[in-house]
């Protein structure tokens, strides 16, 4: 059994403010919250939503709980609870209060709990003018719990006016990326990836998987390089895989793109697996999914196949790529990234 995060055991101790016929919980933290909120409405119709597809797999394990997953809030009739972790990136979570106030009703309150340090004492200020009641529900253990009632709504919500779009020039290649807030590096080419590209050497033809894909800069770089290559995008936030279709789709690019929860959801084998693997999961630190995605590399190429990935220098990633290629290349190094290669026999 999960043991319950901070966020998850202030909202607990505050259980009579927990009672709805109809609930949505937004964000929710592997945790087992959702079973405690069930227990608490056992007749009520509850609903979880998330980004990122591991939550939303994980939801789906709790009986009693319908989850959703992708880019935009489901429309739910009649809601009279919402509960949202709130997360790292203020942009996303203005989007999704937009969001909220799109399907809420005149009677829906609202719950958002976070960590200090994960910015949460910024709700405030993000949602009170559109709300006409307010209250600090409680401070402790490094959260704050906030209520919002009364809201002003919205008549709807469309991502695609949320969507920016920004130059990335590298080499002698210089293409649009459509970005939206939530996905890595929002507006913005971050510098591992532009050391990894600078770095690359494209291959003439063959299958790609762009893994840990976020707005689909490394797989669009490749394509207009190669337009021969087959593309192939995957990522396990909602968010990064629309914001890739729209990369492509500006660049007149066509590619796979996957939905996936590290390689759960990749079939088949490819000439070229790159990466700059995740390393964050929420405001913590997580290495395992980039440690998993190394270990299963491998199998999910074909030989002679290659793997090239960028990452901060001081992750120890050397020990996965010996043990499973049994030799690897440092490509590029500088005093934040290294650009590692391997080949599979």
């Amino acid at each position: 059994m999960s043991r319950l995060a901070n966020p998850s055991l202030l909202l607990l101790r505050n259980e009579e403010e927990l009672a709805g016929q109809r609930i949505l919980v937004i964000n929710t933290m592997r945790d087992g919250f959702l079973r405690e909120l069930k227990q608490l409405n056992p007749n009520s119709d509850i609903h979880a939503f998330s980004y990122n597809v591991a939550d939303h797999q994980d939801s789906q394990k709790h009986k009693g709980i319908t989850s959703h997953v992708g880019h935009s809030l489901p429309v739910l009739e009649e809601l009279d609870l919402v509960i949202y972790y709130y997360p790292k990136s203020k942009p996303e979570a203005l989007m999704m209060l937009d969001n909220i106030r799109a399907i809420a009703s005149p009677k829906t309150r609202v719950l958002i709990v976070g960590d200090n340090k994960g910015g949460v004492k910024s709700a405030e200020k993000q949602f009170k003018p559109f709300a006409g009641e307010f209250y600090k529900l409680e401070s402790a253990k490094h959260c704050v719990l906030f209520e919002f009632a009364d809201l002003t709504l919205l008549e709807r919500f469309d991502i695609t006016s949320y969507q920016t779009a920004f130059t990335v020039s590298v080499n002698d290649q210089s293409f649009e990326v459509a970005s939206v807030p939530g996905v890595f590096n929002h507006g913005k080419l971050d510098d591992g990836t532009r050391l990894l590209l600078e770095q690359i050497a494209v291959p003439y033809k063959g299958k790609v998987l762009d893994f840990g894909c976020g707005a689909g800069i490394i797989a669009t770089y490749l394509g207009l390089k190669t337009p021969e290559l087959r593309l192939n995008c995957l990522d396990v936030s909602a968010l990064a895989v629309y914001a890739t279709e729209q990369t492509l789709k500006l660049n007149n690019l066509e590619g796979n793109v996957i939905l996936s929860d590290g390689m759960q959801a990749v079939s088949g084998q490819f000439d070229l697996i790159i990466s700059n693997p995740p390393f964050h999961t929420g405001i913590s630190t997580d290495y395992q999914i980039a440690e998993d995605f190394l270990a299963l590399s491998k199998q999910f190429l074909k030989p002679k196949g290659k793997l090239t990935i960028v990452a901060n220098s001081f992750l120890k990633y050397q020990p996965i790529l010996e043990a499973q290629f049994g030799e690897y290349e440092t490509v590029a190094k500088n005093n934040k990234f290294a650009v590692y290669h391997a080949q599979k026999p």
